[in-house]
């Protein structure tokens, strides 16, 4: 029984926090956000979805307010971070002077890297730093992982994953479940990845291919960056190859290809009519009102792959599982697949699974672990030789 704590009660940290209550066992549970109405969202959700009595106290934080942050958590045992990942670096120094515990959802693998230079820090103040937490990356690595841990001798590994609107209206096919920036960063720049034993960088929306799947057909999967983190230097010179790709409705990556080449991604100031304006923040108040849905009802696949040897013969395995919006919680997919893998993460911090330190995904968690995690959870994983 511990003492846990989410700094940001939006989306993932609600479903987060849902999955704390139900499978932690938690004394006492601290929500800290810089607005008021998301408190207030997340409390009535999680009253409404569970019956609990757990002890909830929530603070009204202005999250530049170091002492105040650090103040509050001293008293407890573990954080979550799930604000944007541009907060993450603080926060990492937050935790160490507070001594608590932190993981966090990631989504940018430079701050990681700043992040895991704490791995000394982190062990002499007695705490674990786990970023990179949630769907991808996160559970996709760790999904990954399962696939390898089937064979002796794992060599090339392949990740598809994507959230989508079950029901997608054109023209756009498409509906954001999360910030626009955390999208437009994915989309921007390179992806890292290991070719021929190597690390690659590519750029996104390169080497589109079509992945079935039994629910929704053909979907095409694209590279975009981020998704594997610092993945391919853990495993350079383990694997000869390696990748990550997103997975979107056919149609997607063409569009988006044609506003990365209008410019639309450049995170900079024009002036224009003697007004500047910053391109990116002009796209995001045009393109979020139009991805922007009411309807809840969302599916997420993923598919792992890893081809090596098993038995001293050349073998692949194939890992699967694909989630809906549950009616009966009112949690979407991506909400679930993200909330709950950061949580199963603080668990087994918790529980002494994970060691005093700071550690990226790849390292913290195995997929077997996860898998026992996430069958508790109801997830229809489906593992087979291919």
């Amino acid at each position: 029984m511990s003492r846990y704590c989410i700094i940001g009660t939006g989306r993932q940290g609600t479903a987060a926090l849902f999955d704390i209550i139900k499978f932690a066992n938690p004394t006492k549970i601290l929500l800290i956000d810089s607005h008021q109405e998301s408190l207030d969202n997340c409390i009535n959700k999680i009253d409404n979805a569970i019956n609990h009595d757990i002890s909830i106290e929530s603070y009204l934080v202005d999250l530049s307010n170091e002492n105040q942050i650090v103040k509050l958590l001293k008293s407890y045992d573990i954080m979550l971070s799930s604000v944007p990942y541009f907060y993450n670096l603080e926060l990492t120094k937050i935790a160490i002077k507070s001594k608590t515990s932190m993981v966090d959802l990631g989504g940018h693998t430079e701050n990681v890297i700043k992040q895991l230079k704490y791995h000394q820090e982190a062990i002499d103040v007695g705490i674990s730093i786990v970023p990179d937490c949630g769907m991808g990356p996160g559970m996709n690595i760790t999904m990954a992982l399962l696939a390898m841990e089937q064979l002796d001798d794992p060599r090339d590994v392949y990740i598809w994953d994507g959230g989508l609107p079950k029901n997608p209206k054109p023209p756009w096919n498409y509906s954001l479940f999360f910030n626009i920036n955390g999208l437009t960063n994915e989309y921007d720049t390179n992806a890292y990845f290991i070719r021929k034993g190597k690390i690659a960088e590519i750029e996104c929306f390169e080497d589109i291919e079509n992945i079935y799947f039994d629910q929704v057909g053909d979907l095409e999967a694209a590279v975009t960056c981020g998704g594997l983190s610092t993945m391919p230097w853990t495993y350079k010179g383990v694997l000869n190859t390696l990748e990550n790709k997103t997975l979107r409705y056919k149609g997607h990556w063409d569009e988006m290809k044609a506003y990365r080449q209008l410019g639309l991604f450049k995170n900079e100031n024009i002036k224009l009519n003697d007004t500047k304006v910053n391109i990116r923040e002009f796209y995001h108040h045009l393109l979020e009102k139009q991805i922007t849905s009411d309807d809840k009802h969302d599916i997420c696949f993923m598919r792992t792959l890893a081809k090596g040897i098993k038995d001293n013969k050349e073998t692949s395995y194939q890992c699967d599982v694909v989630e809906e919006y549950d009616d009966k919680t009112g949690f979407m997919a991506m909400e679930k697949w993200t909330g709950w893998h950061a949580s199963i993460v603080m668990q087994k911090m918790i529980d002494g699974t994970i060691n005093k330190g700071a550690y990226p995904i790849e390292k913290a968690l195995t997929g077997k672990v996860f898998y026992n995690e996430a069958i508790k959870r109801g997830y229809n994983i489906r593992i087979k030789e291919v």
